[in-house]
């Protein structure tokens, strides 16, 4: 079933349409719209709503449906006017929740690269080239200052925040800083990459 865009081709359809008829006189003696009443005559819009904030279709009918499927299970449609604002709301809510999880997985994705799983993706020449890189980054972390290749090591291998590295180093946190910085910018000099 399609419904137009206008909301005045939608009322001429609604009263011609048996099933939106049924579906009205499921109303209760308040005049509020039951949950199947709500589905027929705002599905398309709230599933235009949730395609706005989704970006894509197929997850955004899949959210108005969980919506529905859980205010038809738990009847929590209020009466009165006040039934398609809340389940404007639940969407709204629930895409929400969709984009968060969505931005999770990014991130866990992103988190969960471990080399089990990337050894056997890679090819022999790509870990010959890392290999390769690693030997020319660690010759040139052994040609820095002791201390410059304290702090970088402490900073960068073992992830210390500066005042720990400071501490460990009876140096003051400033100083951790500023020896990172030359560090850094020694180390790209001798690579030969920009800093």
């Amino acid at each position: 079933m399609s419904y137009p865009l206008s909301g005045a081709g939608r009322a001429a359809d609604r009263g011609q349409d048996p099933a939106w008829a049924a579906a009205a006189a499921a109303r209760d003696p308040a005049g509020a719209p039951g949950v199947t009443a709500v589905f027929r005559a705002h599905h398309a819009e709230l599933v235009r709503l949730a395609v706005l904030l989704l970006g894509d279709r197929p997850s955004a009918e899949d959210v108005v449906q969980d919506v529905f499927a859980r205010l038809c299970v738990r009847d929590l449609l209020p009466a009165g006017d006040g039934a398609v604002a809340y389940v404007r709301a639940a969407v709204l809510n629930r895409c929400r929740s969709t984009l968060r999880r969505r931005a999770l997985a990014r991130r866990v994705g992103r988190a969960s690269e471990f080399p089990g799983r990337d050894a056997t993706q890679r090819s022999a020449e790509h870990e010959a080239i890392l290999a390769e890189e690693r030997r020319e980054v660690l010759a040139a972390l052994g040609r820095l200052p002791r201390r410059r290749r304290e702090v970088l090591v402490l900073r960068y291998w073992l992830g210390l925040p500066e005042a720990e590295i400071a501490q460990v180093l009876g140096i003051r946190p400033g100083t951790v800083k500023s020896t990172a910085a030359r560090g850094l910018a020694a180390l790209a000099r001798d690579l030969g990459e920009p800093s």
